[in-house]
């Protein structure tokens, strides 16, 4: 599969837990994210080419909400490092301008520095 990433994702120091909001099920934890796409780490492997509506709670003393939610389409899905968790990368969509822009402050927050 070839590289169609536009941005470079920045992996972060800050393993904000995701939720599938149309379950309310817990699915794994942040990795990396950028406004056009993010990886989820998790202990089971998830579909992929499914559209699934997210959320991840954000330090709200930080920023102006305490939750952004999201819809974001799985493309890849791959064993992580570690053999007992798997990697999945996302398509976001339909973000609104508040959104991209508590995005970019989380990956200048918390992003690691090359």
């Amino acid at each position: 599969m070839g590289e169609y990433r536009k941005l470079e994702r920045r992996h972060i120091m800050f393993y904000s837990r995701i939720f599938n909001r149309k379950t309310g099920g817990f699915l794994g934890y942040l990795g990396n994210i950028t406004p056009e796409g993010a990886m989820i780490i998790s202990e089971n492997p998830l579909s992929t080419d499914t559209v699934y509506s997210l959320s991840m709670g954000i330090p709200e003393d930080l920023y102006e909400k305490a939750v952004l939610s999201f819809e974001a389409r799985s493309i890849w899905c791959k064993p992580d490092i570690d053999p007992n968790f798997y990697d999945t990368g996302f398509q976001l969509f339909d973000l609104t301008e508040e959104d991209i822009a508590i995005i970019n402050q989380i990956i200048e927050d918390y992003g690691f520095r090359e």
